[in-house]
Order: structure tokens, then sequence, then C-alpha cells
């Protein structure tokens, strides 16, 4: 079950952690795409490759932005 938690929600450090694993998944259905013949799963790992990188960007500037500004 997908986690409903808006990314707005989460702190920096859980954006990252979340992020680095849909990349790992990717890479794993990246895989398992090229050795099934699979070009449809093969891109789906690559897209999730994708997905972890913006959200561990998201998560990075999540810790960069000064206190002051979080209730803003």
């Amino acid at each position: 079950m997908k986690d409903k938690t808006h990314m707005k929600d989460k702190t920096g450090e859980e954006l990252e952690m979340e992020g680095k694993l849909d990349e790992v998944k990717g890479k794993v259905k990246e895989e398992a795409g090229k050795l099934g013949g699979d070009r449809s799963t093969e891109i789906g790992g690559k897209l999730d490759q994708a997905k972890g990188k913006v959200k561990q960007g998201i998560g990075e500037l999540k810790e960069d932005r000064p206190v002051d500004d979080v209730d803003r």
C-alpha cells in the first residue's frame, strides 16, 4: 500500500530516504526488464529512478531551508 502522506508534510530526510529507495527499486526493475526483454518494465524502472532523484533533490532543498521559513 502506498503512503498517502503528501510531500509537503514529510521532512527533508524522509524524502531523501524515499528517493533513494525509489532509485534502488527502479534500478532493479530496469535490470529485470532488460533480462526479460520487457521494454516497458525497463522504461518504468528508469522513470522510477528519475522520480527518486527528484524526491532526493526536494528533500535536500527542504533540509537547507531556513527554520524561520517553515511556517510560511
